[in-house]
């Protein structure tokens, strides 16, 4: 099991933008991967993974705000670790589960993923 311990995820209606019709990542998006690639060399140094997987993320907001958790656990949070390589294609989980954790100062997500058999 991979274990990684990454940033408050940006909400997926602020990743996006549409600029004269093309859809782009946001500066706020673009920080987000940079930040999350950082730290998954830190915390983990594998080759990506190829398998099917399942994953498990515990979202500690920052704040008591009321949030939609499947707007920081989701397509932004995933897309920045295929980005950092951590797996191929994130059209390899077959099991996503997502968590409403402690809040945290600053907020934080973890991560836990699984190779399926």
């Amino acid at each position: 099991m991979i274990s990684l311990t990454l940033p408050w995820p940006p909400s997926t209606n602020t990743v996006w933008r549409n600029v004269a019709g093309r859809v782009l990542l946001s500066r706020k998006g673009r920080q987000f991967r940079k930040d999350v690639a950082a730290l998954v060399a830190e915390q983990w140094g594998g080759e990506p993974l190829a398998e099917r997987l399942a994953v498990k993320v515990t979202l500690m907001a920052p704040d008591r705000r009321k949030r939609d958790i499947d707007n920081h656990g989701g397509k932004a949070l995933l897309d920045a670790i295929t980005h950092a390589g951590v797996w191929l294609d994130d059209e390899q989980i077959d099991r996503l589960t997502i968590v409403r954790g402690d809040n945290a100062k600053g907020g934080l997500c973890r991560v836990e993923i699984r190779e399926l058999s």
